[in-house]
């Protein structure tokens, strides 16, 4: 981070504003901020970390404290910070609470603390990052720096007092700052998946030993060898249980076949007599077929004269319509005979139309030959005419011009006056631009108010939702816990039915050690499984992660609406009285200061424009007066051009009939000729036309009249032909005329279902009387059998049959039960052991990471190790050149006692004794130098890594007056060659030696009213 601009009002022993600008100072400045004790030295390092952390660097007092009691009541308490980070560029503002005078009226109100950061783009416009929350803008900072305040003490700013601090931290403050400065939180994330995954195993492993208890206590079995026993015993009864099982099921299967025969034969008795039943009713059906066969005979007959018919239709359709088109022919014969008649009456006046085309013929002539004559005319005339125009117009323009002469006089007087006033408006344009913008702060800030509130309303919306949500979910809870333990209830009843399976009369019972069993348990439900099981268990997890998810999201709802109900709290007070008018009434001034600003601008751009327009008017005056001059000669020239063109047109005049006096006129009567001509034209060739194409229709009607009248015979000679064809056949095939043959006929679909009937009953009847003669042969010597008797010998092998089947199946169940609880141990005991592997590996590499072997160290305070020895080592260099070779610096691998976290311990090698010995042995002058070097070293190599923080400023406030005169000296020259490497090195010093070395300085001076800052550059 990169110091820019420092702006700190009535902040400390400043009463009023003081700016610093850094960049002033050169690029990589070595500086001294000096001054008197008192002077507000220090106060520069703590309005820069208050202005980014809300706090100030010796930690002694809070920012309400940090108020100049010289400053006047009017000046705000706040300090504007500009920095750098890489490439990008931030400024932060921040006012701590504090009691101000009120912007309307008498009286104080206590201002709230706020801060607004911002991000600068490259063009120098400036984005909002943070309104007004101040822990929003600290976290953002922390964010951006990757620092919190304690840390931004001990790597970047070295305050009076603290900097022994890093120096002297024990490995676990040290392992907090180091992981922020090079990003290493990725090894505690290893460290924490590790122990998460260890932690997970063993809880499997746990679980997994439980899971083989309850297995075996399902078969109310205590260990392996006496489930392995109780199969032995089992095997040899089950056996014997199978033998009588089957046994029972071939005497069961012989009992059903000779029921099952007595059952077939009964119905081979009961087909006998539907059969007989049967034969006898397709016999009395034999008339209605025989009606069929005659019906389907004469319908086949007349399909064989169907197509005589069809052709006797055909020719009877053809007759008349050659009768219709004979009808049709007449008509058109005697009405083309009729316009036949006419266009030849119409001929007769052809010649008179001819004679007179040639007499318009004629007149076109004489037109024509007036045409030259007439355009000289027309010419002359335009000319004469524009001549007169253009006197007129001179004539006319010089009165304008009189006019407009004496109306530049009078707007000239008028401008001058106009002047007067808008002077006194234009003067208002700068006072009216100062309440433009307040009002349009003002209305800004309103609106940035009600935006708050209106979330501040959304946000409880979304809180009395979330809470909605929340009493479902607890419902859902409630119910997924209620059907886990239900279930578990009846697991737990389950297994004691399935224990009472396994008792026996006269054995001792293994709960209670009783020979006899009045009462067994029974399962009424049906047993779950542990699959079952499991997944209700999961189902109420779900539920409760459900549960507690709803309610953490509740919880910072309520959090966001108090936090939303504080900015627009003080939004409100920061409005004041301005907070009561609505948004309308703020448009409305805004409205009207636009208004007002306008009014007065242009009244200030209109003094300007009058300005220069009296001028113009002045010099328009005169050009207009010599205007004036040579328009009086042009008409002169004009008048006298229009009396000798007036001549010369009078005697063109002579000799041109009045009616045809212009081209127009001329023109007019040419298209008036052209147009009779084309109309006589039109005429005879329409007659001409009407007559030769009436000719031909009538002519072509005639054929046709005579085509129709021999059509017309031929049809009904063939009509008469084809009747008598078909009553030659009609006797032959049995029909009296030719309207019985036409009832007689049936289509295609009618035959056949006619044929299908006929057929089917024939076959019908033939295979009903074939298995009625057959069945009855079958059964000649054969009785009806007694199902009642052999129902009863089924009934009881049944019985034997279903007794066999309880023996063996109580064996059965108990062989599986004891068979299946074997795989399962098997699988439970394979399971367990693969995780006792996993935990193996996982367990010791949880151990290793988390500091819980033999050094106690972690992964991630292995890895700051490692970072802390190349720190050492940028340090002790410097160290070992600032205390002449003496000191070095280590870190000491000695384990700590107890359970104290270990590996980052500092200690400081001794070349004088040739000893090791802890850092806090060190005077405060080596104390100083040592701790100075350790920053200068972490500077280097935070920087070296990337992706690293960069730590391109370091301030350090007081600590050189404990060094000699020699260790001064070789402490600033390591100060200046850091400065050389591309570092910011801000020194407070009363040392005199520093200020004759250091040349460029930031100088306070203390006043009785209020210190004051002053850059000294050499």
């Amino acid at each position: 981070m990169r110091p820019l601009f420092l702006s700190m009002s009535a902040f400390g022993p400043f009463a009023t504003t003081q700016t610093i600008d850094f960049t002033a100072l050169g690029n990589n400045p070595l500086f001294l901020i000096n001054g008197p004790t008192g002077a507000g030295k220090t106060t520069l390092l703590d309005g820069i970390c208050f202005a980014l952390y809300g706090k100030t660097t010796g930690n002694e007092r809070e920012g309400s404290q940090m108020r100049c009691d010289m400053a006047d009541d009017g000046v705000l308490t706040e300090v504007v910070f500009s920095f750098q980070l890489g490439a990008a560029r931030y400024r932060i503002r921040r006012v701590p609470e504090q009691e101000r005078s009120k912007k309307s009226g008498e009286g104080s109100t206590q201002q709230k603390s706020e801060a607004q950061l911002y991000r600068i783009d490259a063009d120098g416009s400036e984005q909002l990052l943070v309104a007004t929350k101040v822990s929003e803008a600290t976290n953002a900072i922390e964010t951006l720096t990757g620092l919190d305040v304690e840390q931004f003490r001990q790597v970047m700013v070295l305050p009076q007092g603290k900097f022994r601090e890093l120096l002297m931290a024990d490995s676990k403050a040290r392992e907090q700052i180091f992981s922020q400065l090079f990003q290493t939180h990725i090894y505690r994330r290893i460290e924490d998946k590790l122990k998460d995954q260890a932690s997970q195993i063993r809880a499997l492993v746990k679980e997994q030993r439980a899971r083989r208890d309850g297995i075996l206590q399902n078969c109310a079995l205590q260990n392996d060898e006496e489930l392995n026993a109780q199969l032995a015993a089992l095997t040899p009864e089950l056996t014997l249980a199978q033998q009588a099982k089957e046994q029972a099921v071939w005497q069961q299967q012989q009992a059903h076949k000779a029921y099952d025969a007595a059952q077939h034969l009964q119905d081979e008795f009961a087909q006998l007599e539907a059969l007989k039943q049967a034969l006898s009713i397709l016999e009395s059906q034999q008339g209605s077929m025989a009606a069929k066969t005659e019906e389907l005979h004469l319908a086949k007959q007349a399909e064989r004269l169907g197509p005589m018919v069809a052709h006797l239709r055909a020719r009877e359709q053809e007759a008349k319509d050659a009768e219709d088109k004979l009808s049709h022919a007449v008509t058109r014969f005697t009405q083309t005979q009729q316009t036949y008649d006419e266009a030849q009456l119409k001929a007769k006046d052809i010649p008179e139309l001819e004679s007179s085309l040639q007499a318009q013929e004629g007149i076109k002539i004489q037109l024509t030959e007036l045409g030259p004559r007439l355009s000289e005319l027309e010419r002359l005339t335009q000319r004469v005419q524009q001549e007169q125009a253009q006197l007129l117009t001179v004539k006319a323009q010089c009165e304008r011009d009189k006019a407009a002469l004496t109306a530049l006089s009078q707007q000239r007087k008028d401008a001058e006056l106009s002047l007067v006033t808008l002077q006194a408006k234009g003067d208002m344009r700068l006072p009216l631009q100062q309440t433009y913008l307040q009002q349009q702060q003002l209305l800004a800030a309103y609106e940035q108010w009600q935006q708050v509130v209106a979330k501040v309303e959304a946000t409880k919306t979304q809180l009395a939702q979330a809470a909605g949500v929340g009493q479902q979910l607890k419902l859902q809870y409630q119910e997924a816990q209620q059907a886990y333990q239900s279930l578990l209830l009846v697991w737990h009843q389950g297994q004691a039915a399935i224990l009472a399976q396994q008792l026996r009369q006269g054995a001792p019972c293994p709960v209670c050690g009783s020979l006899s069993h009045p009462q067994p348990a029974q399962s009424v439900q049906t047993l779950p499984s542990d699959e079952a099981l499991q997944l209700a268990q999961e189902a109420q997890n779900r539920a409760q992660e459900q549960l507690s998810s709803a309610r953490a999201e509740y919880r910072g709802l309520q959090t966001h609406v108090t936090t939303l109900q504080q900015q627009a709290d003080d939004c409100a007070v920061a409005l004041g009285d301005a907070a009561k008018l609505s948004l309308v009434d703020h448009q409305q001034a805004l409205s009207q200061a636009a208004v007002a600003l306008q009014q007065a601008e242009q009244a200030y751009q209109q003094q300007l424009q009058l300005q220069g327009e009296i001028a113009k008017l002045q010099l328009q005056a005169e050009e207009w007066q010599l205007q004036l001059e040579s328009l009086q000669l042009q008409s002169s020239g004009l008048q006298s051009s229009v009396d000798l063109l007036g001549g010369q047109l009078a005697q063109l005049q002579q000799g041109i009939p009045q009616e045809l006096g212009s081209l127009a006129a001329l023109g007019t009567a040419q298209t008036q000729n052209d147009l009779q001509l084309a109309q006589f034209k039109q005429q005879i060739a329409q007659l001409r036309s009407h007559s030769q194409l009436a000719a031909e229709a009538f002519a072509t009607a005639k054929a046709a009249l005579e085509a129709a009248t021999a059509s017309k015979h031929a049809a009904a000679e063939q009509q008469t032909l084809a009747q008598h064809q078909l009553e030659e056949q009609l006797a032959g095939a049995g029909f009296a005329d030719q309207a019985s043959l036409l009832k007689a006929m049936r289509d295609e679909a009618h035959r056949q279902q006619l044929a299908s009937a006929i057929e089917h009953y024939e076959q019908q009847r033939a295979l009903t009387q074939a298995q009625s003669e057959q069945l009855s042969a079958k059964l000649k010597d054969k009785t009806v059998p007694d199902m009642l008797m052999l129902a009863d010998a089924l009934q009881l092998t049944q019985l034997a049959l279903d007794s066999a089947e309880e023996a063996w199946q109580t064996r059965h169940t108990r062989m599986a039960l004891l068979t299946q609880t074997h795989s399962q141990l098997q699988l439970a005991d394979a399971k367990a052991h693969s995780l006792e592997e996993q935990y193996a590996v996982i367990g010791t590499l949880a151990d290793v990471a988390s500091g819980n072997t033999g050094n106690k160290i972690s992964l991630q305070r292995f890895v700051l190790s490692v970072l802390l020895d190349d720190v050492l080592l940028e340090a002790s260099r410097r160290l070992h050149l600032m205390s002449k070779g003496r000191y070095r610096l280590l870190r000491k691998e000695d384990r700590a006692k107890g359970n104290k976290a270990s590996g980052l311990e500092l200690e400081v090698e001794d070349a004088y004794t040739a000893k090791v010995r802890p850092v806090a042995t060190l005077s405060g002058g080596e104390s100083f130098m040592a701790a100075l070097s350790m920053a200068l070293g972490l500077s280097d190599v935070v920087q070296a890594y990337a992706g690293g923080i960069k730590l391109d400023t370091l301030f350090i406030d007081e600590g050189f007056g404990s060094l000699d005169q020699e260790s001064l000296e070789m402490a600033i020259r390591t100060l200046m060659d850091l400065q050389s490497s591309g570092r910011m090195i801000g020194v407070i010093s009363h040392v005199s030696e520093m200020k004759e070395q250091i040349t460029t300085r930031i100088d306070i001076a203390k006043a009785s009213h209020g210190s004051q800052i002053a850059l000294v550059l050499p």
